[in-house]
């Protein structure tokens, strides 16, 4: 998809992520149904609305209506919910892009229609060769998970302090299938 769009490295290696999270791309980096509808001048509105309640979830637990908040309100919501502080760069990024999507958005429609009808993103699962499905007919039921370990390591030049890091985490997240 972004070789359809031209975009290449830097910064925009962080959009192909963006898209999945909001369901405008799929797991194996098709665009996906809620993508589909986003093109259609008629349905575009409804999909980004779709697309905010999927990848701004967490938001939803502050207030159902979060897309409705002044700027000051749903800073502080998502501050809330990242943790961050209310001037970082994260905060105001996050701010800054739900506000330019909502300017696509039509929430009235979107709470017209019911939560069955969202069009979430299909997921995909591995082939019988371990590798993801190449073609929709291989594709089944599964659920994906990814975790981002942020490792903050000690300051020295202790060599064995490394290892004992690095062997503890390969013993103890590593050894899936193994026991």
């Amino acid at each position: 998809m972004l070789t359809k769009m031209d975009i290449k490295g830097g910064t925009g290696r962080a959009i192909l992520p963006f898209l999945k999270k909001i369901g405008f791309v799929n797991s194996d980096g098709a665009p996906s149904e809620l993508y589909r509808q986003f093109r259609n001048p008629s349905t575009g509105g409804l999909a980004v609305a779709k697309a905010i309640k999927i990848g701004y979830k967490p938001l939803q637990s502050v207030n159902e209506y979060f897309y409705d908040l002044k700027d000051a309100e749903l800073l502080a919501a998502i501050v809330q919910v990242t943790g961050t502080e209310a001037d970082s760069a994260t905060a105001k990024f996050t701010l800054a892009t739900l506000k330019n999507l909502k300017s696509f958005a039509k929430f009235d429609e979107a709470e017209a229609v019911p939560e069955k009808a969202i069009a979430l993103p299909e997921p995909a699962t591995a082939s019988s060769n371990g590798k993801p499905p190449a073609d929709r007919g291989e594709r089944g039921i599964g659920v994906n998970l990814a975790y981002t370990i942020n490792l903050n390591l000690p300051a020295t030049t202790d060599q064995a302090v490394f290892n004992a890091i690095f062997r503890s985490l390969k013993e103890h997240l590593l050894s899936y299938g193994n026991e």
